[in-house]
């Protein structure tokens, strides 16, 4: 089992930024990507960015390329969302999640999940 806990939300007006942190633990493996899905109200869950525990390759959705970045720190087995440039639209539940094989773009596949943290950003 891995546990995923995810801290950092909060609410900040368009333009602000906000750093999400997810702590893994557990039995956590260096093979695993580690991703960053979002849940607005009434809308599906979206891929937000992953990273890969081994090696550090990075992907982004194409609505925050540029203003998020995500990194990793293996001794602390935690890894990090930097959210500039926040707009209204980035509004939503952020969720962090580890995968131990499959679509690292794709929810489902996905083996374990955090609570989620609230990001709230206003005009």
């Amino acid at each position: 089992q891995v546990q995923l806990v995810e801290s950092g939300g909060g609410s900040v007006q368009a333009g602000g930024s906000l750093r999400l942190s997810c702590a893994a633990s557990g039995r956590t493996s260096p093979s695993y990507a580690m991703g960053w899905f979002r849940q607005a109200p009434g809308k599906e869950r979206e891929f937000v960015s992953f990273i890969r525990w081994n090696g550090g390759n990075t992907g982004y959705a194409a609505s925050v390329k540029g203003r998020f970045t995500i990194s990793r720190d293996n001794a602390k087995n935690t890894v990090y969302l930097q959210m500039n440039s926040l707009l209204p639209e980035d509004t939503a539940v952020y969720y962090c999640a580890a995968l131990n094989r499959g679509n690292v773009y794709s929810a489902r596949d996905y083996d374990y999940w955090g609570q989620g943290t609230q990001v709230t950003v206003s005009s």
